[in-house]
Parts: C-alpha cells; sequence; structure tokens
C-alpha cells in the first residue's frame, strides 16, 4: 500500500516521458506514437546472416543479403532490432555519447525479441569491449550494459569481461570495409582469465550497439573462435543499411 503510494507521488512528480521526444507519455522507457512510427524496427524478412532488412516477405528458408552472399562473416547468424537511422539513429547516439542510459531498458528488450530463434540452451551473452582509455572517458561500455540487459531477460549467462581490447583503435567513422577490418585487426582477443567459459564448443552470443561493415563483429568471433567457442551469433541494437 505505502509502496503504491509512493510510485504514485513520484509518478506525478517525475511523469513518464518519452525516450525519444520527451513529451509525457503512459509507461517509463515508452515511446510516443509519433516516435514510434519514426523508430525503423527490423521485421519481416531479414539477412540471417547480419540481421538487416530484406526486400519481401518473410520466408521458411534463410535468405541473405548481396553483401553477406558476397563475402560471408564468420558469424553463424545474426540479428539486428532497428535500422540505424531516424529516431533509432538519436536513441544510440543518445546512450553511446550523452550517458542515456535509460534506452537500455527498451533496447534490450527489442534485441531480445530479434534473437528468440536464434538463442540455444547454454549459450553465453558477451560484449565487444571497449579500450580502458576509452571506458575513463566514457564510464561506461554500452554494448555492456545491452548485453546484460538483454541476457537477463533471455535467461542466459553473461561475461562483461570475455573479451578485451589489446589496443586503442581510431574511429571507424567515414571508413570503407578494408580500411575497418584493417584497423581492427588483432585489436581484440580473449580475457585469459575467462577462457574456460567458452571451453568445449560452447555457444556464444556476442552484443554490440551498431554493426556498419561487421568489421569489429568479425575480429570478435575469430577470438572466440580460436579459443575454443562453438556456435557464435551476433546481435546489434542497429544496423546500418545501404539506405540508411
Amino acid at each position: 500500500m505505502v509502496a503504491t503510494r509512493l510510485q504514485t507521488a513520484l509518478s506525478l512528480v517525475y511523469p513518464a516521458r518519452c525516450l525519444g521526444c520527451g513529451t509525457m507519455v503512459d509507461d517509463d522507457f515508452g515511446l510516443c506514437g509519433t516516435c514510434w512510427r519514426d523508430t525503423p524496427f527490423i521485421g519481416g524478412a531479414i539477412c540471417d546472416a547480419c540481421g538487416g532488412p530484406l526486400p519481401g516477405q518473410m520466408g521458411v528458408d534463410a535468405a541473405h543479403c548481396d553483401d553477406c552472399l558476397r563475402a560471408p562473416p564468420p558469424w553463424d547468424q545474426g540479428r539486428a532490432a532497428l535500422v540505424y537511422r531516424d529516431r533509432a539513429r538519436s536513441l544510440v547516439l543518445g546512450l553511446k555519447h550523452a550517458d542515456r542510459q535509460e534506452v537500455v531498458v527498451p533496447a534490450s528488450g527489442w534485441m531480445a525479441r530479434a534473437v528468440r530463434d536464434i538463442v540455444v540452451p547454454d549459450m553465453l551473452v558477451a560484449p565487444v569491449p571497449l579500450h580502458w582509455t576509452r571506458m575513463l572517458s566514457r564510464r561506461y561500455n554500452q554494448s555492456a550494459l545491452l548485453g546484460r540487459a538483454m541476457a537477463k531477460r533471455l535467461g542466459l549467462s553473461y561475461c562483461p569481461d570475455l573479451l578485451i581490447r589489446a589496443r586503442r583503435t581510431r574511429s571507424l567513422d567515414k571508413l570503407d570495409g578494408a580500411q575497418r577490418r584493417a584497423i581492427v585487426d588483432g585489436a581484440l582477443r580473449l580475457n585469459p582469465a575467462r577462457a574456460h567459459r567458452v571451453s568445449a564448443g560452447r555457444p556464444v552470443l556476442l552484443v554490440d550497439d551498431v554493426m556498419t561493415s561487421g568489421a569489429t563483429m568479425a575480429e570478435a568471433t575469430r577470438a572466440v573462435r580460436a579459443s575454443g567457442a562453438g556456435r557464435v551469433c551476433a546481435v546489434t541494437l542497429a544496423r546500418v543499411t545501404k539506405a540508411t
């Protein structure tokens, strides 16, 4: 009774607001109707490798986009919740650079729904890591926050430091795929103290906030595969597409 009254009082003082535009909404961590329409959720036909949207309707057989057919990624399957544009882009950037950690609550739910068809028992969830110098300036790894919340929703084990970034890499913005691959080559490796968690072919679900060329996710996949992991899948909050 007391808790209910306290919650009611708090809602009057701090009413729930849309994560996108700040207007009042019915529930915390929600989007208003306009922002929901402006958020490009991925649904229907998707690429089974990178999770990007495909034209047409969802079919029985797994399909792949042109990029993944031309250069198949090293991971087994991939999913994404949003196309990186419009409201999705502002939500991702807010989480990444503006300390908008409240985005994690709904975003982890969107990601959990996106990966339900590729999750297998005993899968270990692990985020793509930041270099320690970037962690000092940013104070948190947005991929780690998303991974932890998503793993909890799915009832999966979570390992925040399965991978470590061996060196700091420059920003990959405005670089092509070949340049991105060259920069991240050898930048990620398995944490020796966590090697036992992926031994004997344990499946791994790698988590990142955005996928562009897939170079960073590919490097993370190679690192866990080289250490004995079995099936490796990838999930991102948003996927950059050619139309983005």
